[in-house]
């Protein structure tokens, strides 16, 4: 990959790593740091209705989830910008082929190529549900009218 590419790349996942720090932060602020009382707006010292604390709760286990998940993302953006500066950024960490372009526009902290994407994903598909792994069906298996 040219250095003009990966300057590009390196300039759009400093962006997105900014913008996930920003979410994350307004995520922590609305939900996060603030007791139920104080997030459901009721300061009463009076108890709330079961539903509403039903629904408070999933608001912070929501929050609590997406937050993981942005967490998860940051961390792959940290490792592709690493990879960036070790000079293997665009390559797939298992078959150690090019990734291809599109799926590097698509999700510029990918370390995998799709075919080896897909087969990590089986695995932990067939882990999750005891099942082999070469038994865990494929795209390739699904007929339309299962669709």
């Amino acid at each position: 990959m040219n250095k003009k590419d990966l300057e590009k790349y390196k300039d759009i996942l400093l962006e997105m790593k900014e913008k996930i720090l920003g979410s994350l932060s307004n995520l922590e602020g609305d939900n996060l740091n603030k007791s139920q009382k104080e997030s459901s707006g009721d300061l009463s010292g009076y108890s709330t209705h079961l539903a509403d604390a039903a629904s408070d709760s999933y608001d912070r286990e929501f929050a609590l989830n997406l937050a993981s998940k942005e967490g998860s993302i940051l961390y792959d953006i940290d490792f592709a910008l690493k990879r960036i500066d070790d000079g293997t950024f665009g390559v797939c960490e298992i078959c150690e082929k090019d990734i291809p372009a599109r799926r590097l526009q698509a999700v510029p902290y990918a370390s995998l190529c799709i075919k080896c994407q897909e087969q990590e994903e089986r695995k932990d598909s067939g882990r999750l549900n005891n099942m082999d792994p070469e038994d865990a069906p494929r795209w390739d298996d699904v007929k339309s009218e299962d669709v």
